[in-house]
């Protein structure tokens, strides 16, 4: 999508430091943090919503689920994280990229 900041982020036109790359997905410290550590998994394919799952993009998300496993050690989120994804506007997204936050590096509250 031209006018996606996540597409543009992806694509570089949009410098943001990239804490974890591969050819399916970027990791990048989210600009408004909730928590003391907030990052955004980003996948490179652009699609907005669950309700659009196909099987190659429950691939990509499963791709996406099981790099956080590997790597969440390296973003210091080893004492654990909450990981989230919202879904349209009344579920708080504010980008219509699907995203996953992770959220960690203190005690999180129950919500």
């Amino acid at each position: 999508m031209e006018n996606c900041i996540f597409c543009k982020i992806v694509a570089g036109d949009i410098p943001s430091p990239r804490l974890y790359e591969d050819d399916k997905m970027i990791v990048i410290r989210d600009i408004e943090p909730k928590a003391k550590l907030h990052y955004l998994c980003i996948p490179k394919t652009h699609f907005a919503l669950l309700s659009e799952m196909d099987g190659e993009r429950a691939e990509l998300l499963k791709h996406c689920f099981e790099r956080i496993a590997e790597i969440h050690s390296s973003l210091g989120l080893e004492e654990g994280y909450r990981v989230i994804i919202n879904q349209g506007e009344n579920g708080g997204q504010t980008v219509p990229h699907l995203h996953i936050h992770l959220l960690g590096g203190e005690p999180l509250k129950d919500f």
